[in-house]
């Protein structure tokens, strides 16, 4: 597979709360060539860089983009504060880089929670995106986000050692040695298969908590929800869940039900990661939906 692969460093402009300007310097990836992907990654408050394989996988007939999300990675803001962190920021951000990278439109994939921000991109500027990709979706609101519970995916015993772990993190917190732990535990829970779990382990060990906190804080402040837009929206949908998720497919059926074009992909034998548990499946149904909806540049 031939692909070409950058990392860029942008200063963005943009508004926050209080009408002041901050800069954002954004580091984004760029591999392959072809019709524009954005690539959303989970988190909030993980950077890009996990993405960077599937980001790959894609490139053969398209160029992917991958960009750390603001606070996280590569794509700092200096002197920041909570005002910094919010939904209509974020949203700001991706479409000041499509208009740093001069594209009319793009293909936009959202993986978990970048599902939920590719949702609200669309909302705000539909016109931009020529199709999405939800992979393993938050949601297109809060609803049923907290029914989203990793314990429902972990034997006893592996409950009880996340339980364990994560208790003694209070009293030693910090800890790198129960981090690690912790963060195993929960990979298991998002996996179906157990060889990826130390990928997944690593990744979530980077997740800024704080800045997580943040962002979801924002979102229920505001009451997140662009189910209205949606239903409105009439480009092509690909959903793709797994049906051993811990995000619960009921939010994938939903959105479908809301989607006018819409397909939903449900894939057996898979947790939160398509491509690392069935990419016979994901991957498939990804390239192919690439492929329909990608237009000649």
């Amino acid at each position: 597979m031939k692909y070409r692969f950058f990392i860029l460093l942008m200063t963005l402009l943009v508004s926050n709360v209080s009408g002041q300007e901050q800069k954002v310097n954004t580091r984004y990836q760029i591999f392959g060539s072809g019709y524009p992907v954005l690539i959303i990654n989970g988190g909030p408050g993980m950077n890009s860089n996990g993405f960077a394989p599937l980001a790959r996988l894609l490139s053969e007939n398209n160029t992917t983009i991958i960009y750390d999300q603001r606070g996280t990675g590569g794509t700092e803001i200096k002197d920041s504060n909570p005002s910094d962190f919010t939904m209509d920021l974020m949203v700001e951000d991706i479409e000041n880089l499509r208009q740093e990278l001069g594209y009319e439109q793009w293909i936009v994939l959202g993986h978990s929670f970048g599902g939920m921000l590719a949702y609200a991109y669309a909302a705000e500027y539909p016109d931009r995106v020529k199709a999405m990709i939800q992979s393993h979706s938050g949601g297109m609101s809060l609803r049923n986000v907290s029914s989203f519970n990793i314990m429902n995916r972990l034997t006893e015993a592996e409950n009880d050692s996340l339980v364990h772990y994560s208790a003694l993190m209070h009293t030693t917190p910090g800890n790198p040695s129960l981090l690690k732990k912790r963060a195993y535990y929960m990979a298991k829970a998002y996996l179906y298969e157990s060889q990826h779990e130390n990928i997944i382990a690593e990744r979530l060990l980077e997740v800024d908590r704080d800045l997580n906190s943040l962002i979801w804080a924002d979102m229920r402040s505001n009451n997140f929800d662009k189910t209205a837009e949606m239903k409105n929206f009439q480009k092509s949908v690909l959903i793709l869940h797994g049906l051993q998720d811990v995000v619960p497919i009921e939010i994938a059926e939903r959105a479908h039900e809301i989607l006018p074009e819409s397909e939903l992909v449900k894939i057996e034998n898979c947790g939160h990661y398509g491509w690392l548990d069935r990419p016979d499946i994901y991957l498939d149904e990804v390239l192919k939906f690439l492929d329909e909806n990608s237009e000649e540049l």
